[in-house]
């Protein structure tokens, strides 16, 4: 018998409503197993991160049922609140959630939170915002702009015409760098700083990454070499992690970046839009501690 005290936060919009479908049933085998169950249907950004951080400050483990997004936000209450947290997937893109093996599988998950272990992993500080998965500038956060603006479409109609949208007026500007090792500035369509590397309904768009390293390994892929015929086929490549073998491609890590660019571009996290740069990205290593799967 798990001696777990839970706190679900479900997102009552993620997946067009599938977090409910999905939370409901293992509530219940939790219930059945003798668990302390409370749930808790969100409201808002403010109140996910307000539950989150009284959860975790009560010993409770902080159940996240959503998408990338909504974990993000608690996982910022948690940090916050020096907890535990789990991740139930209840989203479109679920990329956080697929880099440590967990999938939608009911037996799974309820092993996993009654029996999985606590492992340390590295969060990103995005100008005070607690990012778990990967801060990202250029044409990938124009189309997640996108992304959010489709809605009431299904998530893989919306990622996949996302990218080919965002092209179609997309002028890469001149970004300036300045990580641990000096300041660059190289013309670019992306730069993503990544404790992750997953994003975008299954990409492995930072391969190299891990959240464990106490480091942002930090991705460019410059315009030299990578013209706008290029990029369906870098997109596609970006499926396996090939895309970095690309001359247009590189990958330094660093503890610390600030990125700038000579134009307006929106800033991307986990699936969703925090403003415009400049941004200064930093990692905390070993900052939460998370049930993964047994």
């Amino acid at each position: 018998m798990s001696t777990r005290q839970i706190t679900a936060l479900v997102n009552p919009i993620s997946g067009r409503g599938d977090s409910q479908r999905v939370w409901d049933p293992l509530e219940e085998r939790l219930q059945a197993a003798g668990v302390d169950v409370a749930t808790v249907v969100t409201t808002s950004v403010h109140h996910v991160g307000e539950a989150a951080f009284e959860a975790a400050c009560a010993g409770r483990v902080v159940v996240a049922v959503g998408g990338d997004g909504m974990v993000r936000d608690v996982g910022g209450g948690v940090v916050r609140g020096d907890g535990v947290m789990a991740v139930v997937p209840g989203g479109r893109g679920n990329d956080f959630a697929r880099g440590f093996g967990i999938t939608e599988d009911p037996a799974t998950l309820l092993e996993m939170l009654l029996h999985g272990p606590v492992r340390p992993i590295d969060v990103l500080d995005a100008d005070g915002v607690v990012v778990l998965g990967n801060v990202y500038v250029g044409v990938d956060s124009r189309a997640t702009r996108l992304i959010n603006r489709m809605r009431r479409f299904p998530a893989v109609v919306a990622y996949r015409a996302s990218g080919p949208l965002a092209m179609l007026t997309w002028r890469a500007p001149t970004f300036t760098l300045t990580t641990d090792g000096g300041t660059r500035t190289v013309r670019a369509h992306s730069v993503i700083a990544a404790n992750s590397g997953r994003y975008g309904r299954g990409l492995d768009i930072v391969p190299s990454a891990r959240v464990d390293d106490g480091l942002i390994d930090l991705l460019v892929a410059s315009t030299d070499g990578l013209g706008r015929r290029h990029m369906a086929a870098y997109m596609v490549e970006a499926g396996t992690g090939a895309h970095v073998r690309r001359d247009a491609v590189d990958v330094v890590r660093t503890r610390s970046v600030t990125i700038a660019a000579d134009g307006p571009v929106p800033v991307g996290i986990d699936g969703d839009e925090i403003g415009a740069l400049p941004i200064t990205v930093r990692v905390r290593a070993g900052a939460l501690r998370m049930v993964v799967p047994v």
